[in-house]
């Protein structure tokens, strides 16, 4: 471990340097309420080249808690033992065979049977313990007072399972967060019409977290794109990854601003589930501003209870099941976004909620006119809440300027800006 002493913020954060230090930048959006989102600036800095030594720095010493800038030089690989191996399926679960594990279900994958087969209650147990085994190994814990930022524009993270367990005042940036590859991934043969496979892991999980602030990063699937997994039931291809960003269990005053999410099936999802309002009612005030999102599937967001801000984002690529999902007792604030998809019955969908509105966004360059779709949804516009009412902020007001602005500037390695 090299370790420095501590420096200005402003001097081990940005690359490249803009005109402004990060140190004298704050968060637009809900991550400026409350006590505000500072990280851990003034604190202990450390530099981190491998999973060992990015998990020595995240216990700061047996405070981890204390404000500390955590900087992160080139690839930081969730796989990566303590003697520098990279692990595997096999290391986890020696015999495990996804071929063997779904054999047990049948041909049309309906029904599971420990006796189908010799193997199968082997496989059955194997397939559990090689998923706690990855879980132990790939997730690595965010504590309170934490900045965490990569150096230069080829810090990576692959294949960690990132999480905030409780933490508050957080910043995650410059960072390229390629989503882990579960290798046990579940089938589930009553989830949905004809089954569902379900992936563990997530890019980045923010559980309970409060004041937290994402900034110019870039979430992906990376080297392992969904079209590359092995092919399971009806044809269709096996689930390995689960989101890219989950904020759940009353998690609070979230912003996620500057950054990328591409190429991915479900990307970020906001609340535990419908029936977990006794957590997330009154919390899960979330900001995104100034995101790309390009090749998304779903989920940019998919949104339960929460009080969410979407403002001057790109939507692009790919055709999408939907872009904004409205879920049970979300109040969704869209805001001046570009989309370019095939059809605008695309940007919005309902998922039990009632309450989405949308100020002058663009679709292919025109009025998107949000407000119509969502009404054929059966939703109404009265969202209770105005974001101009809770923080300051300045939109970018045309749909050149949010595309210039955005495809410029959001990611790792980009310039910080100023719109």
């Amino acid at each position: 471990m090299r370790r420095a002493a501590a420096l200005l913020l402003g001097m081990c954060l940005l690359w490249p340097a803009p005109a402004a230090s990060a140190a004298e930048r704050a968060p637009v959006g809900w991550a400026s309420a409350g006590s505000g989102t500072t990280g851990g600036a003034g604190g202990t800095t450390w530099t981190v080249h491998t999973r060992a030594e990015l998990k020595e720095a995240l216990a700061n010493e047996g405070a981890p808690t204390a404000p500390k800038v955590i900087r992160v030089v080139g690839d930081v690989n969730g796989h990566e033992s303590d003697d520098g191996s990279l692990l595997g399926e096999q290391d986890y679960a020696p015999g495990y065979d996804l071929g063997r594990y779904m054999s047990c279900f049948g041909e049309d994958g309906a029904v599971w049977s420990d006796t189908r087969f010799d193997y199968c209650k082997q496989q059955r147990q194997l397939r559990q313990t090689g998923s706690n085994k990855e879980k132990a190994q790939i997730q690595l814990t965010v504590p309170s007072n934490t900045t965490l930022v990569g150096v230069g524009p080829g810090a990576r993270l692959l294949g960690v399972f990132l999480t905030v367990n409780t933490g508050s005042n957080i910043v995650v940036r410059n960072l390229r967060l390629e989503a882990p590859v579960d290798h046990f991934t579940s089938w589930s043969p009553d989830d949905g019409t004809r089954g569902s496979w379900n992936a563990r892991f997530d890019a980045l999980t923010v559980i309970t977290g409060r004041n937290i602030w994402i900034d110019h990063c870039t979430f992906t699937d990376g080297r392992f794109p969904d079209r590359e997994a092995p092919l399971g039931f009806h044809g269709e291809r096996v689930q390995r990854h689960d989101g890219l960003l989950d904020i759940e269990d009353g998690s609070d005053f979230v912003t996620v601003s500057d950054s990328r999410f591409e190429d991915h099936d479900k990307a970020i999802l906001i609340g535990s589930g419908d029936g977990r309002g006794d957590r997330d009612r009154g919390h899960l005030k979330v900001t995104f501003v100034r995101n790309l999102f390009s090749g998304i599937v779903q989920r940019a967001p998919r949104v339960r209870f929460g009080q969410v801000h979407v403002l001057n984002n790109v939507y692009r690529g790919r055709a999408p099941l939907y872009a904004l999902g409205v879920g049970v007792e979300s109040a969704i604030h869209s805001e001046r976004n570009v989309f370019r998809f095939p059809n605008p019955s695309q940007t919005v969908a309902a998922y039990g909620g009632e309450h989405f509105h949308d100020t002058g966004s663009w679709f292919d360059g025109r009025p998107a006119g949000l407000d119509a779709v969502a009404s054929r949804l059966g939703l109404t516009d009265d969202v209770g809440w105005d974001p101009a009412d809770v923080y300051h902020y300045r939109p970018l007001t045309s749909p050149s300027a949010v595309e210039g602005y955005v495809l410029s500037h959001a990611g790792t390695g980009r310039s910080y800006g100023h719109p």
